[in-house]
């Protein structure tokens, strides 16, 4: 008897090809027409919704995405992008997404570490903030309402205009961070060991949920508004507003770079900085980053270590402090800079310092970001040993790591002096320092982007034994698809508590209680966001 087989005439692939591109493009059309339908005004939500047909679906795409690992070809693509003008288009977008079974993606700087703010591999619609980044700042009550789609440089032009320099908010160095992602990860910067995280400084919020209902902090009550404060972005609603405390800074700080060789005693010098940093006072930011270089002497490959540092005060204040605390970094007046709270931003930014208004500029490449990279983080809570650093240097020697870097920041101060439950983001007192592993390259390199990654995780792998464990905790802010991730690279509920532990600790129970409280169905997911807890889970899927 012969064997059966089944082979499908060309005709018919046709035909089921064309039958599948129609109900496809059905369900497109349903989905539009269901935005002008639930829009309060469907003239205007026409103007900010780019489908692939639309001329300028590209450019609007691409426009805030910073690694370009996830802008290739293959990268999948949103099947519409919403710029909302007001909040009627969120409500409209999320109702529509659910009814027609579209995941959504929520973007405001397009930092996002694994592009998760823009990229998925299910049908799913970005809903991009940009248009939402209004700035209102009361300077008498030193607070400001900021939308989530201003970018920091945005919040920070505007506290220094109408604040002239007196006052602050303690976040990061990138301007072109979107505001909606950074609030909702945690966000730490210059004045983080003097005022905590930025997160920690956020007192009201405006939120729209699954029901879309618009919440602000006495609406949604105490335990949403906390989860949203570190719990990670894309998991509770989207965030529409933040209302944030602004604190006070002196005309003048003190900033210093000193870099020094493997042949000028560098991995001594890092080996003692780890127990003198994170007990410097509350007014100092510490960091150490690592590269490797050419020597100008030989030529040869050595190691870079760069000391840099701001400390809220003058010059005067500064030297005896350091020559008494770590005289063994030889600094000296020469080595430092006074300047001003808004020109210590730029100047650690690496960016010019003629005028303010490239705070403005949302299309900034920052020279801290390579055009492609992966990045990993850890953190120390016991002194590596000198011996283990040796180790390190012989990696960044490896040829993948030409455009590798290695950062130490040093905790401490107020970090110690709040709890590890006040927000989801629990790495508080006895951690030394964090530590963050980049490894760029360039973009016509994206093929051969999988050797780079490799290196990631052979660096990470060896430094297992000389940071936290039980878990080995992980910022997720600098969200890492490696921990937590399936053979095929997908999460299930008992990997995100793998990765949920990581980022989280015990805070986790307590977001993933929420999540169950506040959408129980898991509408607003991503390969990394707070599961709703198990036994609900699993009900919702049958």
């Amino acid at each position: 008897m012969k064997s059966l087989h089944f082979s499908m005439s060309p005709f018919l692939f046709v035909v089921l090809f064309s039958l599948s591109w129609a109900i496809s493009a059905h369900a497109d059309e349903n989905f539009l027409d269901c935005l002008s339908l639930h829009s309060n005004d469907s003239s205007s939500i026409s103007k900010v919704i780019y489908t692939q047909n639309n001329s300028s679906y590209s450019s609007v795409l691409d426009s805030t995405i910073r690694n370009f690992r996830f802008n290739t070809p293959t990268t999948p693509k949103p099947f519409v992008i919403v710029t909302p003008l007001h909040v009627s288009h969120i409500q409209a977008t999320i109702y529509c997404s659910r009814k027609h079974g579209f995941q959504i993606r929520i973007r405001s700087g397009g930092h996002d570490f694994e592009g998760l703010s823009y990229v998925s591999e299910v049908p799913f619609v970005i809903v991009d903030m940009v248009n939402l980044r209004s700035v209102d700042i009361d300077i008498e009550n030193k607070v400001a309402w900021v939308q989530s789609g201003a970018i920091l440089g945005e919040l920070y032009y505007n506290i220094v205009e109408q604040s002239n320099g007196t006052l602050a908010f303690p976040a990061g160095l990138c301007p072109t961070v979107g505001i909606g992602g950074y609030l909702s990860g945690g966000g730490y910067g210059l004045l983080f060991r003097k005022y905590g995280l930025a997160t920690d400084n956020v007192i009201d919020a405006q939120l729209v949920d699954v029901k879309g209902r618009v919440l602000d902090r006495k609406a949604m009550g105490e335990d949403l508004f906390w989860a949203i404060r570190g719990g990670g972005g894309g998991s509770f609603g989207i965030a529409v507003a933040w209302k944030v405390q602004l604190v006070s800074v002196p005309a003048t700080m003190t900033l210093f770079t000193i870099t020094k060789t493997l042949e000028q005693n560098a991995t001594k010098l890092i080996h003692h900085w780890q127990s003198v940093a994170p007990k410097l006072p509350d007014e100092f930011y510490s960091g150490v980053t690592v590269t490797r270089v050419n020597s100008s002497q030989d030529g040869k490959m050595t190691i870079l270590a760069s000391f840099h540092a701001s400390f809220l005060g003058g010059i005067d204040e500064l030297i005896p402090l350091m020559q008494e605390r770590f005289p063994e970094l030889g600094l000296v007046r020469e080595d430092c800079t006074e300047m001003s709270w808004i020109e210590s931003i730029l100047y650690m930014g690496q960016l010019p310092n003629e005028t303010l208004n490239i705070l403005l500029d949302r299309t900034l490449q920052s020279p801290l970001l390579s055009p492609s990279f992966k990045s990993k983080s850890d953190y120390v809570r016991k002194p590596i040993p000198e011996i283990a650093f040796q180790g390190i240097w012989s990696k960044l020697f490896e040829e993948e790591a030409h455009s590798a870097s290695i950062s130490f920041i040093a905790y401490g101060g107020k970090m110690d002096e709040i709890s590890d439950s006040a927000t989801p983001f629990p790495h508080r007192a006895g951690n030394l320092y964090k530590m963050v592993y980049s490894v760029g390259w360039q973009e016509e390199d994206n093929i051969r982007s999988q050797r780079y990654i490799s290196w990631s995780r052979r660096l990470y792998s060896y430094m297992g034994s000389f940071v936290s464990k039980s878990p080995r905790q992980s910022y997720i802010n600098y969200r890492d698809l490696d921990i937590g991730t399936n053979s095929k690279g997908k999460t299930s509920f008992t990997q995100g508590s793998v990765w949920g532990r990581k980022y989280f600790m015990n805070n986790f129970d307590r977001l993933v209680h929420v999540k169950t409280m506040v959408d129980p169905q898991n509408f607003f997911r991503h390969e990394q966001s707070i599961p709703p807890h198990f036994s609900r889970l699993k009900k919702n899927h049958h």
